[in-house]
Protein backbone atom coordinates (compact mmCIF):
# COMPACT_ATOMS: atom_id res chain seq x y z
CA UNK A 1 0.00 0.00 0.00
CA UNK A 2 1.10 3.57 -0.52
CA UNK A 3 3.11 5.03 2.38
CA UNK A 4 3.69 8.40 0.77
CA UNK A 5 4.74 9.79 -2.60
CA UNK A 6 6.66 7.08 -4.38
CA UNK A 7 7.11 5.00 -1.20
CA UNK A 8 5.56 1.54 -1.01
CA UNK A 9 5.40 -1.11 1.69
CA UNK A 10 5.14 -4.82 1.00
CA UNK A 11 5.86 -8.08 2.75
CA UNK A 12 7.84 -9.43 -0.22
CA UNK A 13 9.37 -7.76 -3.26
CA UNK A 14 10.44 -9.98 -6.16
CA UNK A 15 13.06 -8.78 -8.62
CA UNK A 16 12.38 -10.60 -11.89
CA UNK A 17 9.30 -11.84 -13.74
CA UNK A 18 10.42 -15.12 -15.30
CA UNK A 19 9.07 -18.55 -14.30
CA UNK A 20 10.60 -18.46 -10.81
CA UNK A 21 9.43 -14.93 -10.03
CA UNK A 22 5.92 -15.36 -11.44
CA UNK A 23 5.38 -18.76 -9.81
CA UNK A 24 6.58 -17.40 -6.49
CA UNK A 25 4.16 -14.47 -6.80
CA UNK A 26 1.36 -17.01 -7.28
CA UNK A 27 2.43 -19.12 -4.31
CA UNK A 28 2.53 -16.01 -2.11
CA UNK A 29 -0.64 -14.48 -3.50
CA UNK A 30 -2.72 -17.58 -2.85
CA UNK A 31 -1.52 -17.38 0.76
CA UNK A 32 -2.53 -13.72 1.05
CA UNK A 33 1.02 -12.34 1.25
CA UNK A 34 1.43 -8.77 0.00
CA UNK A 35 3.82 -9.08 -2.93
CA UNK A 36 5.35 -6.62 -5.40
CA UNK A 37 7.08 -7.98 -8.51
CA UNK A 38 9.30 -5.84 -10.74
CA UNK A 39 10.95 -6.82 -14.03
CA UNK A 40 13.15 -4.68 -16.26
CA UNK A 41 11.64 -6.15 -19.43
CA UNK A 42 8.50 -4.63 -20.90
CA UNK A 43 6.63 -7.94 -20.77
CA UNK A 44 6.93 -11.68 -20.63
CA UNK A 45 9.33 -13.59 -22.89
CA UNK A 46 9.15 -13.14 -26.66
CA UNK A 47 11.87 -15.57 -27.69
CA UNK A 48 11.19 -19.30 -27.33
CA UNK A 49 13.22 -21.01 -24.64
CA UNK A 50 12.78 -23.87 -22.17
CA UNK A 51 10.70 -25.91 -24.59
CA UNK A 52 9.68 -28.73 -22.23
CA UNK A 53 7.46 -28.61 -19.15
CA UNK A 54 8.19 -31.72 -17.12
CA UNK A 55 5.47 -33.82 -15.51
CA UNK A 56 6.28 -32.61 -11.99
CA UNK A 57 5.86 -29.00 -13.10
CA UNK A 58 2.58 -29.95 -14.79
CA UNK A 59 1.45 -31.47 -11.47
CA UNK A 60 2.06 -28.10 -9.83
CA UNK A 61 0.13 -26.40 -12.62
CA UNK A 62 -2.69 -28.90 -12.08
CA UNK A 63 -3.06 -27.90 -8.44
CA UNK A 64 -3.39 -24.28 -9.60
CA UNK A 65 -6.13 -25.33 -12.02
CA UNK A 66 -4.18 -24.31 -15.14
CA UNK A 67 -2.80 -27.64 -16.43
CA UNK A 68 -5.46 -27.96 -19.12
CA UNK A 69 -4.92 -24.36 -20.22
CA UNK A 70 -1.18 -24.94 -20.48
CA UNK A 71 -1.73 -28.20 -22.34
CA UNK A 72 -3.95 -26.40 -24.88
CA UNK A 73 -1.04 -24.08 -25.69
CA UNK A 74 2.26 -24.95 -27.32
CA UNK A 75 2.29 -28.06 -29.48
CA UNK A 76 -1.07 -29.16 -30.94
CA UNK A 77 -2.60 -32.28 -29.41
CA UNK A 78 -1.83 -34.42 -32.47
CA UNK A 79 1.68 -33.12 -33.17
CA UNK A 80 4.43 -35.77 -32.84
CA UNK A 81 6.88 -35.15 -30.02
CA UNK A 82 9.58 -37.35 -31.57
CA UNK A 83 13.30 -36.69 -31.19
CA UNK A 84 14.79 -36.98 -34.71
CA UNK A 85 18.41 -36.92 -35.86
CA UNK A 86 19.68 -36.05 -39.35
CA UNK A 87 23.00 -35.44 -41.04
CA UNK A 88 21.24 -32.33 -42.31
CA UNK A 89 17.51 -31.74 -42.26
CA UNK A 90 17.16 -32.19 -46.01
CA UNK A 91 19.55 -35.14 -46.25
CA UNK A 92 19.81 -38.42 -44.31
CA UNK A 93 17.65 -39.25 -41.30
CA UNK A 94 19.90 -41.08 -38.84
CA UNK A 95 17.32 -42.20 -36.30
CA UNK A 96 14.22 -41.23 -34.38
CA UNK A 97 13.01 -41.76 -30.82
CA UNK A 98 9.23 -41.82 -31.09
CA UNK A 99 7.21 -40.25 -28.30
CA UNK A 100 3.43 -39.76 -27.99
CA UNK A 101 1.70 -36.60 -29.09
CA UNK A 102 0.25 -34.43 -26.35
CA UNK A 103 -3.25 -35.76 -26.94
CA UNK A 104 -2.09 -39.29 -26.16
CA UNK A 105 0.51 -38.62 -23.48
CA UNK A 106 -1.93 -38.00 -20.66
CA UNK A 107 -3.73 -41.27 -21.32
CA UNK A 108 -0.44 -43.11 -20.90
CA UNK A 109 0.03 -41.91 -17.31
CA UNK A 110 -3.47 -43.04 -16.31
CA UNK A 111 -2.06 -46.13 -14.65
CA UNK A 112 -1.05 -47.08 -11.14
CA UNK A 113 1.91 -49.03 -12.48
CA UNK A 114 5.40 -48.11 -13.64
CA UNK A 115 7.71 -45.11 -13.38
CA UNK A 116 5.38 -42.65 -15.07
CA UNK A 117 2.32 -42.85 -12.83
CA UNK A 118 1.52 -39.17 -12.28
CA UNK A 119 -1.38 -36.77 -12.22
CA UNK A 120 -0.01 -35.12 -15.38
CA UNK A 121 2.22 -36.09 -18.31
CA UNK A 122 5.00 -33.81 -19.57
CA UNK A 123 4.08 -31.23 -22.18
CA UNK A 124 6.13 -29.76 -25.01
CA UNK A 125 5.54 -26.04 -24.72
CA UNK A 126 7.82 -23.04 -24.96
CA UNK A 127 8.29 -20.88 -21.90
CA UNK A 128 7.04 -17.93 -23.97
CA UNK A 129 3.53 -19.43 -23.84
CA UNK A 130 3.72 -20.40 -20.16
CA UNK A 131 4.80 -17.03 -18.79
CA UNK A 132 1.68 -15.05 -19.86
CA UNK A 133 -0.51 -17.65 -18.14
CA UNK A 134 1.52 -17.41 -14.94
CA UNK A 135 1.37 -13.63 -15.09
CA UNK A 136 -2.40 -13.64 -15.52
CA UNK A 137 -2.85 -16.06 -12.62
CA UNK A 138 -0.58 -14.00 -10.37
CA UNK A 139 -2.56 -10.86 -11.16
CA UNK A 140 -5.81 -12.52 -10.04
CA UNK A 141 -4.61 -12.34 -6.42
CA UNK A 142 -5.37 -9.01 -4.77
CA UNK A 143 -2.18 -8.96 -2.67
CA UNK A 144 0.03 -9.26 -5.80
CA UNK A 145 1.07 -6.35 -8.03
CA UNK A 146 3.06 -7.09 -11.20
CA UNK A 147 5.22 -4.30 -12.67
CA UNK A 148 7.05 -4.84 -15.97
CA UNK A 149 9.32 -2.14 -17.36
CA UNK A 150 10.92 -1.29 -14.01
CA UNK A 151 14.57 -1.84 -13.10
CA UNK A 152 16.05 -2.04 -9.62
CA UNK A 153 18.84 0.50 -9.09
CA UNK A 154 19.87 -0.53 -5.57
CA UNK A 155 18.79 -2.37 -2.45
CA UNK A 156 19.89 -2.49 1.18
CA UNK A 157 19.39 -5.29 3.66
CA UNK A 158 18.71 -4.52 7.31
CA UNK A 159 18.04 -6.57 10.42
CA UNK A 160 14.27 -6.29 10.07
CA UNK A 161 13.80 -5.96 6.34
CA UNK A 162 15.05 -4.50 3.10
CA UNK A 163 14.77 -1.25 1.21
CA UNK A 164 15.04 -1.06 -2.56
CA UNK A 165 14.72 1.53 -5.29
CA UNK A 166 13.07 0.83 -8.64
CA UNK A 167 12.95 3.15 -11.63
CA UNK A 168 10.66 3.17 -14.65
CA UNK A 169 13.07 4.38 -17.37
CA UNK A 170 10.32 5.50 -19.76
CA UNK A 171 8.84 7.95 -17.25
CA UNK A 172 11.59 8.46 -14.69
CA UNK A 173 9.16 7.53 -11.89
CA UNK A 174 10.86 6.11 -8.81
CA UNK A 175 9.47 3.58 -6.32
CA UNK A 176 11.13 3.35 -2.92
CA UNK A 177 10.23 -0.04 -1.46
CA UNK A 178 10.32 -1.22 2.14
CA UNK A 179 9.68 -4.93 2.54
CA UNK A 180 10.35 -7.82 4.88
CA UNK A 181 12.06 -9.90 2.17
CA UNK A 182 13.62 -9.32 -1.24
CA UNK A 183 13.78 -12.19 -3.73
CA UNK A 184 16.39 -12.23 -6.49
CA UNK A 185 14.60 -13.77 -9.47
CA UNK A 186 16.65 -11.68 -11.88
CA UNK A 187 18.29 -14.36 -13.97
CA UNK A 188 21.78 -15.43 -14.92
CA UNK A 189 23.34 -11.96 -14.55
CA UNK A 190 21.55 -11.42 -11.24
CA UNK A 191 22.25 -8.04 -9.68
CA UNK A 192 20.93 -9.39 -6.40
CA UNK A 193 23.33 -12.35 -6.36
CA UNK A 194 26.27 -10.11 -7.25
CA UNK A 195 25.49 -7.53 -4.56
CA UNK A 196 25.24 -10.32 -1.97
CA UNK A 197 28.70 -11.45 -3.05
CA UNK A 198 27.54 -14.96 -3.86
CA UNK A 199 29.44 -16.78 -6.59
CA UNK A 200 28.44 -19.40 -9.12
CA UNK A 201 30.47 -22.57 -8.75
CA UNK A 202 31.01 -25.37 -11.26
CA UNK A 203 31.69 -25.52 -15.00
CA UNK A 204 31.35 -22.34 -17.09
CA UNK A 205 31.07 -22.61 -20.85
CA UNK A 206 32.69 -26.04 -21.05
CA UNK A 207 33.93 -26.63 -24.59
CA UNK A 208 32.37 -29.47 -26.57
CA UNK A 209 31.99 -30.27 -30.26
CA UNK A 210 28.35 -29.31 -29.67
CA UNK A 211 26.50 -27.80 -26.71
CA UNK A 212 29.65 -26.11 -25.40
CA UNK A 213 30.91 -22.55 -25.74
CA UNK A 214 29.31 -20.01 -28.03
CA UNK A 215 25.98 -20.96 -29.58
CA UNK A 216 23.63 -18.96 -31.76
CA UNK A 217 19.84 -18.93 -31.45
CA UNK A 218 17.51 -18.10 -34.33
CA UNK A 219 13.76 -17.80 -33.82
CA UNK A 220 12.28 -18.34 -37.27
CA UNK A 221 9.10 -19.10 -39.17
CA UNK A 222 9.18 -21.74 -41.92
CA UNK A 223 5.69 -23.23 -42.45
CA UNK A 224 6.86 -25.35 -45.40
CA UNK A 225 9.84 -26.86 -43.59
CA UNK A 226 8.76 -30.50 -43.42
CA UNK A 227 7.27 -30.42 -46.89
CA UNK A 228 10.49 -29.05 -48.39
CA UNK A 229 12.92 -31.33 -46.52
CA UNK A 230 10.66 -34.34 -47.05
CA UNK A 231 10.72 -35.63 -43.46
CA UNK A 232 8.07 -36.53 -40.90
CA UNK A 233 7.46 -33.86 -38.26
CA UNK A 234 9.24 -34.10 -34.91
CA UNK A 235 9.29 -31.91 -31.83
CA UNK A 236 13.09 -31.82 -31.58
CA UNK A 237 15.18 -31.96 -34.76
CA UNK A 238 18.96 -32.39 -34.56
CA UNK A 239 21.69 -32.24 -37.18
CA UNK A 240 24.87 -34.27 -36.84
CA UNK A 241 27.72 -33.30 -39.15
CA UNK A 242 31.15 -31.79 -38.91
CA UNK A 243 30.44 -28.14 -39.69
CA UNK A 244 26.83 -27.18 -38.85
CA UNK A 245 25.58 -29.07 -35.85
CA UNK A 246 22.26 -27.80 -34.59
CA UNK A 247 19.07 -28.56 -32.75
CA UNK A 248 15.69 -27.12 -33.65
CA UNK A 249 12.56 -27.35 -31.52
CA UNK A 250 9.09 -26.90 -32.98
CA UNK A 251 7.52 -23.98 -31.12
CA UNK A 252 3.86 -23.89 -32.14
CA UNK A 253 3.47 -26.87 -34.49
CA UNK A 254 2.48 -24.44 -37.24
CA UNK A 255 5.85 -23.47 -38.63
CA UNK A 256 7.68 -21.57 -35.88
CA UNK A 257 10.98 -23.06 -34.71
CA UNK A 258 13.72 -22.33 -32.18
CA UNK A 259 16.97 -23.09 -34.00
CA UNK A 260 20.31 -23.32 -32.15
CA UNK A 261 23.68 -23.98 -33.73
CA UNK A 262 27.24 -24.21 -32.49
CA UNK A 263 29.37 -21.33 -33.70
CA UNK A 264 32.72 -22.25 -35.19
CA UNK A 265 35.89 -20.50 -34.05
CA UNK A 266 35.97 -18.49 -37.29
CA UNK A 267 32.40 -17.16 -36.88
CA UNK A 268 31.90 -13.74 -35.29
CA UNK A 269 28.43 -13.45 -33.81
CA UNK A 270 28.60 -9.64 -33.81
CA UNK A 271 28.51 -9.70 -37.61
CA UNK A 272 25.49 -12.00 -37.95
CA UNK A 273 22.68 -10.20 -39.79
CA UNK A 274 19.13 -11.42 -40.38
CA UNK A 275 20.24 -12.90 -43.70
CA UNK A 276 23.28 -14.62 -42.20
CA UNK A 277 21.06 -16.03 -39.44
CA UNK A 278 18.81 -17.49 -42.15
CA UNK A 279 21.90 -18.94 -43.86
CA UNK A 280 22.91 -20.75 -40.66
CA UNK A 281 19.52 -22.47 -40.78
CA UNK A 282 19.90 -23.26 -44.50
CA UNK A 283 23.32 -24.79 -43.89
CA UNK A 284 21.76 -27.12 -41.36
CA UNK A 285 19.07 -27.99 -43.91
CA UNK A 286 21.66 -28.66 -46.62
CA UNK A 287 19.42 -26.97 -49.16
CA UNK A 288 17.88 -23.64 -50.10
CA UNK A 289 14.73 -22.97 -48.12
CA UNK A 290 12.78 -19.78 -47.41
CA UNK A 291 12.27 -18.63 -43.84
CA UNK A 292 11.41 -15.51 -41.88
CA UNK A 293 13.86 -14.65 -39.11
CA UNK A 294 11.93 -13.31 -36.12
CA UNK A 295 14.91 -12.75 -33.82
CA UNK A 296 18.46 -13.98 -33.31
CA UNK A 297 21.14 -13.75 -30.62
CA UNK A 298 24.21 -15.48 -29.23
CA UNK A 299 24.40 -17.42 -25.98
CA UNK A 300 26.85 -19.65 -24.13
CA UNK A 301 26.36 -23.38 -23.59
CA UNK A 302 28.35 -25.62 -21.29
CA UNK A 303 27.23 -24.16 -17.96
CA UNK A 304 26.83 -26.34 -14.90
CA UNK A 305 26.76 -23.69 -12.19
CA UNK A 306 25.18 -23.40 -8.75
CA UNK A 307 25.50 -20.45 -6.35
CA UNK A 308 27.45 -21.07 -3.15
CA UNK A 309 24.54 -19.62 -1.15
CA UNK A 310 20.85 -19.00 -1.81
CA UNK A 311 19.84 -17.21 1.40
CA UNK A 312 21.06 -14.14 3.23
CA UNK A 313 19.00 -13.02 6.24
CA UNK A 314 16.35 -11.06 4.34
CA UNK A 315 17.44 -11.62 0.73
CA UNK A 316 16.93 -14.88 -1.16
CA UNK A 317 17.75 -15.97 -4.71
CA UNK A 318 16.29 -18.67 -6.94
CA UNK A 319 15.83 -19.75 -10.54
CA UNK A 320 18.60 -18.77 -12.97
CA UNK A 321 20.00 -16.37 -10.36
CA UNK A 322 20.90 -19.43 -8.29
CA UNK A 323 21.70 -22.08 -10.91
CA UNK A 324 22.58 -22.19 -14.61
CA UNK A 325 22.18 -25.18 -16.91
CA UNK A 326 23.14 -26.23 -20.38
CA UNK A 327 19.57 -26.95 -21.54
CA UNK A 328 20.10 -30.69 -22.10
CA UNK A 329 17.22 -32.53 -20.47
CA UNK A 330 15.13 -29.36 -20.17
CA UNK A 331 15.82 -29.04 -16.44
CA UNK A 332 16.53 -25.34 -15.86
CA UNK A 333 13.04 -23.83 -16.03
CA UNK A 334 11.49 -26.81 -14.27
CA UNK A 335 14.00 -26.56 -11.44
CA UNK A 336 13.14 -22.86 -11.13
CA UNK A 337 9.41 -23.59 -10.79
CA UNK A 338 10.13 -26.08 -8.01
CA UNK A 339 12.30 -23.45 -6.28
CA UNK A 340 9.26 -21.18 -6.13
CA UNK A 341 6.91 -23.88 -4.86
CA UNK A 342 9.41 -24.77 -2.12
CA UNK A 343 10.02 -21.18 -1.06
CA UNK A 344 6.50 -19.79 -1.29
CA UNK A 345 4.86 -21.64 1.58
CA UNK A 346 7.93 -21.23 3.78
CA UNK A 347 8.03 -17.45 3.34
CA UNK A 348 4.30 -17.23 4.03
CA UNK A 349 4.59 -19.36 7.17
CA UNK A 350 7.42 -17.23 8.55
CA UNK A 351 5.59 -13.98 7.78
CA UNK A 352 2.49 -15.33 9.56
CA UNK A 353 4.54 -16.30 12.62
CA UNK A 354 3.97 -20.02 12.11
CA UNK A 355 7.56 -20.88 11.19
CA UNK A 356 11.02 -19.92 12.35
CA UNK A 357 13.91 -18.62 10.26
CA UNK A 358 15.13 -22.20 10.05
CA UNK A 359 12.33 -22.77 7.58
CA UNK A 360 13.86 -20.16 5.24
CA UNK A 361 17.31 -21.66 5.76
CA UNK A 362 15.94 -25.06 4.77
CA UNK A 363 15.10 -23.61 1.34
CA UNK A 364 18.81 -23.18 0.66
CA UNK A 365 19.66 -26.71 1.83
CA UNK A 366 16.87 -28.38 -0.09
CA UNK A 367 16.97 -26.47 -3.34
CA UNK A 368 20.75 -26.18 -3.57
CA UNK A 369 20.96 -29.95 -3.15
CA UNK A 370 18.53 -30.44 -6.04
CA UNK A 371 20.27 -27.80 -8.17
CA UNK A 372 23.58 -29.63 -7.84
CA UNK A 373 21.84 -32.89 -8.72
CA UNK A 374 20.00 -31.50 -11.72
CA UNK A 375 22.90 -29.51 -13.17
CA UNK A 376 24.94 -32.70 -12.91
CA UNK A 377 22.36 -34.65 -14.88
CA UNK A 378 22.12 -31.91 -17.52
CA UNK A 379 25.90 -31.78 -17.87
CA UNK A 380 26.02 -35.54 -18.35
CA UNK A 381 23.42 -35.39 -21.12
CA UNK A 382 25.32 -32.54 -22.81
CA UNK A 383 28.53 -34.54 -22.66
CA UNK A 384 26.81 -37.59 -24.11
CA UNK A 385 25.58 -35.79 -27.21
CA UNK A 386 28.08 -32.94 -27.45
CA UNK A 387 31.22 -35.05 -27.20
CA UNK A 388 29.95 -37.58 -29.75
CA UNK A 389 31.84 -36.39 -32.82
CA UNK A 390 30.89 -37.15 -36.45
CA UNK A 391 33.27 -39.47 -38.25
CA UNK A 392 34.92 -38.42 -41.50
CA UNK A 393 32.89 -39.56 -44.53
CA UNK A 394 29.64 -39.65 -42.50
CA UNK A 395 27.80 -37.68 -45.19
CA UNK A 396 29.32 -39.56 -48.13
CA UNK A 397 27.01 -41.48 -50.48
CA UNK A 398 29.13 -44.61 -50.12
CA UNK A 399 28.91 -47.92 -48.31
CA UNK A 400 31.28 -46.55 -45.68
CA UNK A 401 29.09 -43.50 -45.26
CA UNK A 402 26.01 -45.70 -44.84
CA UNK A 403 27.71 -47.80 -42.15
CA UNK A 404 28.82 -44.67 -40.30
CA UNK A 405 25.31 -43.22 -40.44
CA UNK A 406 23.80 -46.43 -39.09
CA UNK A 407 26.22 -46.48 -36.16
CA UNK A 408 25.66 -42.79 -35.44
CA UNK A 409 21.88 -43.22 -35.56
CA UNK A 410 21.99 -46.13 -33.11
CA UNK A 411 24.08 -44.12 -30.66
CA UNK A 412 21.94 -40.99 -30.92
CA UNK A 413 18.63 -42.82 -30.46
CA UNK A 414 20.01 -44.56 -27.37
CA UNK A 415 21.14 -41.18 -26.10
CA UNK A 416 17.64 -39.77 -26.71
CA UNK A 417 16.13 -42.57 -24.62
CA UNK A 418 18.42 -41.59 -21.75
CA UNK A 419 17.78 -37.84 -22.05
CA UNK A 420 14.09 -37.68 -22.89
CA UNK A 421 12.65 -40.55 -20.83
CA UNK A 422 13.59 -39.35 -17.36
CA UNK A 423 10.93 -40.16 -14.74
CA UNK A 424 13.66 -40.61 -12.14
CA UNK A 425 14.92 -37.05 -12.60
CA UNK A 426 11.41 -35.66 -12.89
CA UNK A 427 9.98 -37.26 -9.75
CA UNK A 428 12.94 -38.57 -7.78
CA UNK A 429 14.56 -35.44 -6.28
CA UNK A 430 14.87 -35.77 -2.51
CA UNK A 431 15.63 -33.48 0.44
CA UNK A 432 17.25 -36.04 2.74
CA UNK A 433 19.27 -34.37 5.48
CA UNK A 434 17.14 -31.23 5.46
CA UNK A 435 17.00 -29.50 8.88
CA UNK A 436 13.18 -29.50 8.73
CA UNK A 437 12.80 -33.24 8.11
CA UNK A 438 13.11 -36.16 10.53
CA UNK A 439 16.31 -38.15 10.30
CA UNK A 440 16.06 -41.70 8.98
CA UNK A 441 18.30 -44.73 8.69
CA UNK A 442 16.01 -46.38 6.14
CA UNK A 443 17.44 -47.44 2.78
CA UNK A 444 16.68 -44.61 0.38
CA UNK A 445 15.50 -45.21 -3.20
CA UNK A 446 18.25 -45.09 -5.80
CA UNK A 447 18.53 -41.84 -7.76
CA UNK A 448 18.28 -43.03 -11.37
CA UNK A 449 17.55 -40.84 -14.38
CA UNK A 450 15.41 -43.31 -16.30
CA UNK A 451 13.58 -45.09 -13.50
CA UNK A 452 11.57 -43.69 -10.61
CA UNK A 453 10.94 -45.69 -7.47
CA UNK A 454 8.01 -44.32 -5.46
CA UNK A 455 8.73 -44.08 -1.74
CA UNK A 456 6.90 -42.95 1.36
CA UNK A 457 10.12 -41.98 3.16
CA UNK A 458 9.95 -38.30 4.18
CA UNK A 459 11.84 -35.92 1.92
CA UNK A 460 10.49 -36.89 -1.49
CA UNK A 461 7.44 -36.58 -3.71
CA UNK A 462 4.44 -38.50 -2.36
CA UNK A 463 3.69 -41.68 -4.29
CA UNK A 464 0.94 -40.98 -6.80
CA UNK A 465 -2.25 -43.02 -7.16
CA UNK A 466 -5.28 -42.81 -9.41
CA UNK A 467 -8.44 -43.16 -7.30
CA UNK A 468 -10.65 -43.19 -10.39
CA UNK A 469 -10.63 -41.90 -13.95
CA UNK A 470 -9.09 -38.40 -13.85
CA UNK A 471 -9.30 -38.45 -10.03
CA UNK A 472 -5.76 -38.15 -8.75
CA UNK A 473 -4.78 -38.63 -5.13
CA UNK A 474 -2.90 -35.34 -5.47
CA UNK A 475 -6.18 -33.56 -6.24
CA UNK A 476 -7.28 -34.32 -2.67
CA UNK A 477 -4.26 -32.76 -0.96
CA UNK A 478 -4.86 -29.42 0.74
CA UNK A 479 -3.43 -26.07 -0.27
CA UNK A 480 -1.39 -26.16 2.93
CA UNK A 481 -0.61 -29.30 4.95
CA UNK A 482 -2.39 -32.62 4.54
CA UNK A 483 -2.56 -35.39 7.14
CA UNK A 484 -3.18 -38.52 5.13
CA UNK A 485 -4.30 -41.52 7.18
CA UNK A 486 -5.46 -45.03 6.37
CA UNK A 487 -6.28 -46.73 9.65
CA UNK A 488 -8.88 -46.27 12.33
CA UNK A 489 -8.86 -43.03 14.28
CA UNK A 490 -5.79 -42.82 16.50
CA UNK A 491 -5.10 -40.65 19.53
CA UNK A 492 -1.80 -39.57 17.94
CA UNK A 493 -3.64 -38.23 14.93
CA UNK A 494 -5.86 -36.08 17.13
CA UNK A 495 -2.87 -34.63 18.98
CA UNK A 496 -1.07 -33.76 15.71
CA UNK A 497 -4.15 -31.92 14.45
CA UNK A 498 -4.74 -30.20 17.80
CA UNK A 499 -1.17 -28.90 17.93
CA UNK A 500 -1.48 -27.63 14.34
CA UNK A 501 -4.70 -25.81 15.25
CA UNK A 502 -2.99 -24.23 18.26
CA UNK A 503 -0.26 -22.96 15.92
CA UNK A 504 -2.85 -21.77 13.37
CA UNK A 505 -1.40 -24.13 10.76
CA UNK A 506 -4.03 -25.29 8.27
CA UNK A 507 -4.05 -29.09 7.95
CA UNK A 508 -6.49 -31.04 5.78
CA UNK A 509 -7.55 -34.29 7.43
CA UNK A 510 -7.63 -36.79 4.54
CA UNK A 511 -8.75 -40.35 5.33
CA UNK A 512 -8.50 -43.07 2.68
CA UNK A 513 -9.58 -46.68 3.14
CA UNK A 514 -7.13 -48.13 0.66
CA UNK A 515 -4.77 -51.00 1.40
CA UNK A 516 -2.85 -50.38 -1.85
CA UNK A 517 -2.10 -46.73 -1.04
CA UNK A 518 -1.31 -47.64 2.57
CA UNK A 519 1.30 -50.09 1.29
CA UNK A 520 2.81 -47.41 -0.97
CA UNK A 521 3.21 -44.95 1.89
CA UNK A 522 4.37 -47.50 4.45
CA UNK A 523 2.71 -46.01 7.54
CA UNK A 524 -0.68 -45.33 9.03
CA UNK A 525 -0.24 -41.55 8.97
CA UNK A 526 1.63 -39.26 6.57
CA UNK A 527 2.07 -35.49 6.70
CA UNK A 528 2.27 -33.92 3.24
CA UNK A 529 3.87 -30.47 3.12
CA UNK A 530 2.32 -27.59 1.15
CA UNK A 531 4.88 -28.19 -1.64
CA UNK A 532 3.61 -31.77 -1.96
CA UNK A 533 6.67 -33.30 -0.29
CA UNK A 534 6.38 -35.89 2.46
CA UNK A 535 7.30 -34.20 5.74
CA UNK A 536 6.71 -37.05 8.21
CA UNK A 537 5.17 -40.49 8.47
CA UNK A 538 4.46 -42.86 11.34
CA UNK A 539 1.92 -44.88 13.22
CA UNK A 540 2.36 -42.94 16.45
CA UNK A 541 3.58 -39.52 17.53
CA UNK A 542 5.05 -39.25 21.01
CA UNK A 543 5.52 -35.48 20.96
CA UNK A 544 3.47 -33.44 18.44
CA UNK A 545 4.93 -30.18 19.79
CA UNK A 546 8.47 -31.22 18.84
CA UNK A 547 7.21 -32.59 15.53
CA UNK A 548 5.73 -29.28 14.45
CA UNK A 549 8.75 -27.37 15.77
CA UNK A 550 10.95 -29.50 13.53
CA UNK A 551 8.73 -29.23 10.46
CA UNK A 552 8.31 -25.46 10.83
CA UNK A 553 11.98 -24.62 11.34
CA UNK A 554 11.81 -23.71 15.00
CA UNK A 555 14.25 -24.78 17.75
CA UNK A 556 13.15 -28.17 19.06
CA UNK A 557 12.44 -28.28 22.81
CA UNK A 558 14.80 -30.41 24.85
Amino acid sequence: MANGAGILDSEVVIVGGGPFGLMLAIELGRRNVNTLLYDAKNGTAYNPQANATQARTMEYFRRLGIANEIRALGMPADYPTDIAYFTRYGHHELGRFELPASGKANALVRSNQGSWTASEAPHRISQKFVEPVLRRVAETYDPVTINFGWRMTKFKEGARGISAIFEQPETGVIHNIDAAYLIGADGARSIVRKQLGYSLQGEYGEERHFFGGRMYAVYLRCPEFYEVVGKQPAWMNWTFNDNRRALMAAVDGKGEFAFHTQLRSDEDESTITDERAADLFREACGMTIDCDVLSHMGWTAGHSLVADHFVSDRVIIGGDAAHLFTPAGGLGYNTAVEDAVNLGWKLAAVLKGQGGHGLIESYEFERRKVALRNTGYASGFADSVGNFIPEDNLEDSTETGELLRTAAGEYLVEHAKREFNIPGITFGARYDGSPVLPKTDEALPLDQANFYQASGIPGGRPPHWWLAADDSLFDHFGVEWTLLSFDEEREAKATILEEATRREIAVLDLVLKSHDIRQLYGAGMVLIRPDQIIGWRGSDCANPVELWQLLMGQPVSC
